[in-house]
């Protein structure tokens, strides 16, 4: 999920248009709705969003010091024009990276997937398990062969790797894949591309790698042992 923060609806909507078509969900809002938002977005909805990408705005430089209150996540600042000051005073705001506009979007993810690797020292894939995930689009690799999911369903599993280790409500799997302001998609559609993703996923594993707790949302397990140790915890509970 991506975030654009611009005073211009002609430039939020054309950038979401443009996500959308390399299958990545977005939202854009004009920086007085942005600030309302941040403020008051309840914590998962927050850490659902995977970068944010602020355009123009009153008071830019304000834009990152807020979303630094509430999220870690890469800041991408677009300048319409080149200028040092402007640059130098964003990059001290708090941003991640500034780009010239015209900007393609495939660049801008380019820009995010190095920032992310920056931080977090990882490379372009992720593995738990007998699960490798790639983030440029690629299929997963599972036991050792790819294995081709459609688009939400690789989506969704990209997400649980990434978050290995913390359980992941509906909501923010959701959120994460379609949007947090999709209304023409049901929040329960998440259950179905869940359910396809781990008869696909157990198939070739051998295992049910996603375990899944009513109220409390879903776990990607690294094992068999590590989703029957959890049972049995569950059960004596």
């Amino acid at each position: 999920m991506f975030i654009i923060v611009d005073e211009r609806d002609l430039v939020t909507n054309g950038y979401a248009c443009r996500f959308g078509q390399e299958g990545i969900a977005s939202a854009g809002f004009r920086p007085g709705q942005f600030r309302d938002w941040v403020d008051s977005a309840v914590e998962g909805d927050v850490q659902a969003i995977e970068a944010f990408l602020i355009g123009e705005c009153p008071e830019r430089e304000e834009i990152p010091r807020l979303i630094r209150r509430r999220s870690q996540a890469p800041v991408i600042a677009m300048n319409e024009a080149p200028s040092l000051e402007q640059t130098l005073g964003l990059f001290s705001a708090g941003v991640d990276d500034v780009v010239r506009k015209p900007v393609h979007v495939r660049e801008i993810l380019a820009r995010v997937h190095a920032i992310r690797r920056r931080a977090e020292a990882r490379q372009d894939c992720a593995a738990v398990g007998g699960i490798q995930v790639f983030f440029n689009g690629s299929d997963p690799v599972v036991n050792g062969e790819v294995l081709a999911l459609p688009r939400r369903e690789r989506r969704i599993l990209e997400y649980l790797v990434v978050n290995r280790g913390r359980r992941l409500t509906k909501s923010q799997i959701f959120n994460a894949v379609y949007g947090l302001f999709d209304d023409d998609v049901e929040e329960n559609v998440i259950e179905s591309h869940i359910s396809k993703l781990r008869k696909k996923l157990r198939a070739r594993l051998g295992y049910d790698p996603i375990e899944s707790q009513r109220f409390l949302g879903y776990l990607l397990v690294a094992s068999p042992t590590d989703a029957v140790d959890r049972e049995s915890l569950l059960a004596a509970g």
